[in-house]
């Protein structure tokens, strides 16, 4: 299953949430995205779908080992972008959300070209 910006941004949540506290439930990502309970449930139903996350019997979130794949993935991509952009002189809240869109915008072979072109110099 090929996930979409917001299915990302869903796992890229959960996994900070999951650093954070450890136990994360729905009500959890709700807040920390500004998103309703029924965004959340919709994801979460359609992350469960495609082998992206679990939920225990306590209604915990799980990710999956892809599903950790990816967050991680779309986690790093996130930072790197955040610091390339404050080192180039843009404002921290304007680089936050232009890295929230480039993380998903660029392909994982030219984001790993252009880190170590980068880490080259």
């Amino acid at each position: 299953m090929a996930l979409h910006q917001s299915g990302e941004d869903y796992l890229e949540a959960i996994l900070l949430l999951q650093k954070e506290k450890e136990m994360v439930r729905s009500v959890d990502v709700a807040r920390h995205m500004g998103v309703s309970k029924p965004s959340v449930c919709h994801a979460v139903n359609s992350l469960k779908d495609g082998g992206f996350l679990v939920m225990d019997e306590d209604r915990f979130l799980h990710l999956t080992d892809v599903g950790r794949d990816v967050a991680e993935k779309t986690y790093e991509k996130h930072c790197f972008f955040t610091h390339l952009l404050i080192d180039a002189g843009v404002e921290p809240k304007t680089a936050e959300q232009d890295a929230c869109r480039m993380e998903h915008a660029i392909s994982d072979n030219s984001f790993q070209k252009m880190k170590a072109g980068l880490q080259n110099k």
